[in-house]
């Protein structure tokens, strides 16, 4: 028996979409568990649902990104403290990607943040635990604030097509919005979150549905209007995310791994005098310098198919990392992916072997993001 042919049973324990039937209805052929909620993870092949990805406008269902609601008098001195990243800076009405640590400078988590008002915030989490994590932080913190997951359902509409569908579905307004910004507006009679942002580093929006009662009338509305454009449902792109240079929590990241080692020192705001969960470690981690970091690799030989699990890096016959992430892209007809390496071969043009699943295959450290590195693509 291979991984392949392995089914997950469903269960009352794992949760269900609001999107979930229309899924099934337009034929999804797996699924996964994320954050203990059922995700698509395919309706045709992951070529295929690319292409659509960065030629048209896909529609995936990530309920999965189970919403944490910050709030309460002191909401905002708590969500600074919950992240390195220097939350003055997170305006109302803006988004921001953050990286949670815990007390050793690990990374716990790395949602996307929503300023609801001034002192409410949205935290949509990467597969862990955050809802039960700033709980129990809130309980001995001495602030005012109240910790709780609200009825939210979560779509991502992805591809350059999204733009001309989200103005047919929400108006002009959507001019307003720029990159890592969001609305509240409705649909189809539904109170929602319109914020532009998204999983695969194209042009894109995620639409929070705050009425779970709508979920499927806003699925099925959304994929009516879509007709024109192509759309298509699909799942979260492995192929564009890596492509893009994102990272998989719990896959290219952990506790084990700083936010150093994976190259978001951009998180960490060490020097405004600030007080944050992780800080002390990563003062430290930062004096005492890197011993380990994530870099980009291609890979050569035939199509590799994405890995289930790390794949030992060695030098000279022995093991000095793992590839955290490969992936062929059809469109640079090539192997890539993330590999974590001592710093002696973390310089460009270093070269090492990875032990694949088809065999020792030589790997080539190169820059990263692979393709469109300024992310004009998702801000145009």
């Amino acid at each position: 028996m291979t991984a392949s042919s392995v089914s997950i049973a469903l269960s009352p324990r794992i949760r269900k979409s609001p999107f979930f039937d229309a899924t099934v209805n337009l034929g999804v052929t797996t699924f996964s568990v994320y954050n203990k909620t059922y995700l698509p993870m395919g309706y045709t092949s992951p070529e295929e649902e690319f292409w659509k990805l960065i030629n048209d406008v896909t529609l995936w269902d990530v309920t999965c990104q189970r919403v944490t609601e910050i709030s309460g008098p002191d909401g905002f001195k708590f969500m600074d403290m919950l992240t390195p990243r220097d939350m003055t800076k997170c305006r109302i009405g803006q988004c921001k990607y953050i990286v949670m640590t815990d007390q050793y400078g690990g990374i716990l988590n790395d949602p996307v943040v929503l300023r609801l008002d001034e002192n409410t915030f949205w935290l949509s989490a990467a597969d862990g635990d955050i809802l039960m994590w700033a709980k129990g932080i809130a309980v001995n913190s001495g602030l005012n604030v109240v910790v709780r997951e609200p009825e939210v359902a979560t779509m991502q509409l992805q591809g350059p097509k999204s733009y001309p569908l989200a103005v047919e579905l929400f108006g002009p307004q959507v001019d307003d919005i720029k990159y890592y910004e969001f609305i509240e507006t409705q649909i189809a009679g539904c109170p929602v979150i319109l914020a532009r942002t998204g999983w695969s580093a194209e042009r894109g929006y995620e639409i929070y549905v705050r009425d779970l009662a709508f979920g499927e009338k806003v699925w099925n509305t959304v994929m009516a209007a879509g007709e024109t454009y192509g759309i298509t449902p699909a799942v979260p792109s492995r192929i564009r995310r890596i492509e893009a240079g994102i990272l998989d929590y719990s896959v290219d990241m952990d506790t084990d791994t700083n936010p150093f080692e994976v190259g978001l020192d951009r998180m960490v705001a060490l020097d405004t005098g600030r007080h944050f969960i992780g800080k002390t470690a990563l003062e430290k981690a930062k004096k005492e310098g890197l011993s380990r970091k994530l870099v980009g690799v291609q890979v050569g030989g035939e199509p590799l198919a994405y890995n289930e699990h790390a794949w030992p890096v060695t030098k000279n016959g022995e093991q000095i990392g793992e590839v955290t992430s490969i992936v062929y892209t059809p469109r640079m007809e090539i192997n890539i992916g993330y590999a974590m390496v001592p710093m002696a071969y973390t310089d460009l043009g270093t070269t090492f072997t990875v032990e694949t699943i088809k065999g020792p295959r030589t790997a080539t450290v190169v820059e990263r993001p692979f393709v469109d590195p300024k992310k004009s693509l998702s801000k145009a």
